[in-house]
């Protein structure tokens, strides 16, 4: 694995089809969902969107044709998109499984209905890592016939191409604790704990779990005073491209910048950046090195 130059421009995303039947947007926290709404809206494609209660942007009621809040009622959100002819859904966002699993009072303030409640009880699990928890959530919409695609289908220019992003480069010693640091990464992906690791010297700062990319970096500031790491973040090895692809943007950078950070590696072709060029831009001003890399 290597720097390689600076990539090219993406091409245009083709045209999807209009005149179609809505298509359903369950909504996380983050840019990802309103961007996802910008696309389909310049393609005449209407969406109905319901956004997860504490977590999706409150912009979106009035970006889209129709918009209700849910906490976790699987049966309510089926019997929505059913009743607007949706046939096709998409996530987009991040869920904070951390506020759901582990919140107090959580049967009562996420308002479980009783589809949820047989899910979750009844249903069978053989544990509560996110892509099982995502997988099941599929398999139950599709009992009624709801099939669940990529946003990127969509929008496959989110998707980030090889290259130097930025205008520093990575140093060779800053490859060396990239090179260390991916397999790692992938390590925990292929683990289903996190898609990131922070790594300084070629010692392991931070891995992500169940807290986030952002909160993962913060804890790897505060423990490389110094500053000057690495982040890497990662596809899992089958990256399900309907959820959880790993995603950056200027919060990202942000997050990078104030804990000490240098570089940040992600995986080309199989990780978004969000307003790529305010991302990228945001990077150059704080000096910050981007690459994206293959496998």
């Amino acid at each position: 694995m290597s720097a390689v130059p600076k990539a090219p421009l993406p091409a245009p995303a083709p045209a999807f089809p209009t005149g179609t039947a809505p298509i359903g947007l369950l909504a996380g926290s983050g840019r990802f969902p309103l961007t996802f709404v910008e696309k389909a809206r310049a393609v005449g494609l209407p969406v109905v969107c319901i956004g997860v209660s504490g977590h999706a942007p409150i912009e979106l009621k009035d970006q889209v044709q129709r918009f209700y809040w849910a906490g976790l009622q699987l049966g309510r959100m089926i019997r929505l998109f059913k009743r607007h002819g949706v046939r096709k859904i998409v996530m987009a966002g991040k869920i904070h499984k951390a506020n759901i699993l582990y919140k107090p009072w959580k049967a009562v303030t996420m308002l479980p209905d009783w589809r949820t409640v047989c899910w979750w009880y009844f249903r069978g699990r053989r544990d509560n890592k996110d892509d099982t928890l995502l997988l099941s959530i599929i398999a139950e919409f599709a009992r009624d016939g709801l099939e669940f695609a990529s946003a990127l289908d969509l929008c496959p220019e989110l998707l980030v191409k090889p290259g130097t992003l930025t205008h520093r480069p990575p140093t060779s010693a800053e490859l060396e604790d990239v090179r260390f640091g991916w397999e790692l990464a992938r390590k925990m992906g292929e683990l289903d704990v996190g898609q990131s690791v922070a790594v300084s010297q070629r010692a392991v700062l931070a891995v992500e779990a169940i807290e986030g990319t952002d909160r993962a970096i913060e804890r790897a500031g505060s423990l490389c005073r110094a500053g000057g790491f690495v982040v890497v973040k990662v596809a899992k090895p089958n990256q399900d491209m309907r959820f959880d692809v790993p995603t950056v943007g200027t919060s990202t950078i942000e997050t990078l910048h104030k804990a000490g950070g240098r570089v940040l590696a992600i995986e080309a072709d199989k990780t978004i950046v969000l307003d790529q060029a305010e991302t990228i831009a945001l990077a150059d001003h704080y000096r910050l090195t981007v690459v994206a890399l293959r496998q």
